[in-house]
């Protein structure tokens, strides 16, 4: 706490503080907003700028149901949905798979509450005027027959986004009196006798303070820190590109940090996926947000700079890989890998990243001087794939399951293996884009703030990426977001 803010009781500015406009502290501000408390939310970010990485999201939310027939009430309707299937994903698989992609490392008693309360949060923002709907552009496929068939247990999604996910969470707020301060960052927090009453911030170069009963921390990681990336995550991730907003550098956790708090879940791992290597504009990018992204690379083959395969491209549906393998392109010789495909399956990739202008593609009609085009080794490259064609086996390729059609390569490709060997063919650049960093505060079921003792911190609460203990090393998509209305709802409803 500053030494020159003083700490004499005063009138409060407001019932809760919440510190950042994303999902999960406009899910903190709504929910206390309804026990009639006087909210006070702080965004740093201005005009489009606001909304933190909620933003830049696509708005895919991870829930537990039972199916269309259990969805109806949720999403929007759609025409397609009488020549629709979705699986049931069940609150048994959601927590398997939780514990899965973070090698037994999620909190249990955390998950425990997000596979649990995700599908009613949801229910709950709908009540409250949020609008969802089934993504079928990203988690769809259409059959022979026409209809469509859903995979990967994450099936729902907001109107129009990250876009719409933040104007429907703003409109929602405003109509139920939240006072909504945009171009503040706050900077510390006001501690008396051992309780936190409050927040010290900025707008416009200007110091003021901030008093309250309960401050909620909403306002994301380090992840835009390059200084707090190289010393937690290591020297290379200075270098990751940083998919989303510009805002989150960890002044909070520092905050909390400083008065006692202690660090919850993976403070040396994120969140992090393939992203165009050569726009422009590469980070924090507000016209194209989540479309930098490339996600079909798990039909194809990565490839790095010296010619060479390096992981399993089809180790599991792209939802349970994509958050791990920015990382590994990192580590790649110059931090940057190519996308391999030929016109078989130049079709099947998503269209909303791959057939956009400005995007950043390679065409040639030979592997060789696709090679060439992308400065890699033409003898080493053609080898590569012609060994990757060459053991593929005969099982029959569907992308809408784990199908074993496999390359028994070093290293395989497990599912999904088709031989690159159509013409033409489609190189896509590709670098490490850092999404959101998995460590946090640490909290107790309502996102209470602990300190190393295991107490709670009076008037502190956190949630959204600010509160650490659900992820680590990967996670499974959509569950930043469920978290984030969970965990919010859940502080909001006892700040």
């Amino acid at each position: 706490m500053s030494d020159n803010i003083s700490t004499a009781r005063q009138d409060i500015d407001a019932d809760v503080i919440v510190i950042g406009g994303g999902n999960a502290g406009f899910s903190a501000a709504h929910a206390a907003a309804e026990r009639g408390r006087k909210v006070i939310l702080l965004e740093r970010g201005e005009g489009d700028r606001a909304g933190g990485n909620s933003y830049f999201t696509a708005g895919a939310t991870r829930i537990a149901h039972g199916g269309l027939e259990d969805l109806k009430d949720l999403v929007e309707f759609d025409e397609r949905h009488e020549n629709t299937v979705v699986p049931p994903y069940s609150a048994d698989e959601y927590r398997a798979d939780l514990e899965r992609v973070t090698e037994g490392r999620t909190d249990a008693r955390m998950a425990e509450i997000l596979v649990n309360e995700s599908a009613d949060a949801l229910r709950w923002l709908k009540s409250l005027g949020l609008k969802y709907r089934l993504m079928y552009e990203r988690q769809a496929y259409k059959r022979p027959d026409g209809s469509y068939l859903f995979w990967g247990g994450l099936h729902v999604g907001n109107v129009d986004g990250g876009v719409g996910l933040i104007a429907d969470h703003t409109r929602v707020a405003q109509e139920n009196g939240v006072d909504i301060r945009y171009g503040v960052r706050a900077l510390d927090l006001l501690l008396e006798d051992g309780k936190v009453c409050g927040v010290i911030a900025e707008k416009d170069g200007q110091q003021f303070t901030l008093r309250a009963e309960s401050t909620v921390i909403a306002s994301g990681g380090f992840e835009a820190s390059p200084e707090m990336r190289a010393e937690y995550l290591g020297e290379r991730w200075a270098n990751a590109r940083v998919r989303g907003t510009l805002y989150n550098v960890g002044d909070m956790l520092r905050a909390a940090l400083k008065i006692g708090a202690a660090k919850g879940g993976d403070w040396e791992t994120c969140h992090s996926v393939q992203w165009d290597a050569n726009p422009e504009i590469n980070e924090s990018n507000i016209e194209l947000t989540n479309r930098l992204t490339r996600q079909s690379y798990f039909l194809g083959l990565l490839i790095n700079n010296e010619g060479k395969r390096f992981l399993d491209e089809g180790a599991d549906f792209r939802n349970y890989t994509y958050a791990k393998y920015g990382k590994v392109i990192l580590e790649q010789p110059d931090s940057i890998a190519y996308q391999i495909f030929d016109a078989d399956l130049r079709p099947t990739l998503r269209t909303e990243e791959y057939d956009m202008p400005g995007i950043s593609e390679v065409k040639a009609d030979s592997l060789e001087e696709l090679a060439k085009q992308i400065g890699v080794d033409p003898d080493t490259f053609v080898a590569t794939i012609n060994d990757f064609n060459a053991n593929v086996n005969d099982a029959e390729f569907d992308p809408t399951v784990k199908d074993g059609k496999a390359s028994s390569v070093t290293p395989p490709k497990s599912n999904w293996a088709t031989p690159i060997d159509k013409a033409p063919f489609y190189a896509y650049p590709v670098t490490c884009g850092i999404t959101f960093t998995f460590g946090g505060l640490k909290g107790d079921d309502n996102g209470r703030v602990l300190n190393e003792s295991g107490e709670i911190i009076p008037g502190l609460f956190a949630c959204g990426e600010a509160l650490g203990g659900l992820f680590s090393t990967n996670y499974p998509g959509g569950s930043g977001l469920a978290a984030g209305c969970v965990f919010g709802r859940r502080a909001g409803s006892v700040a």
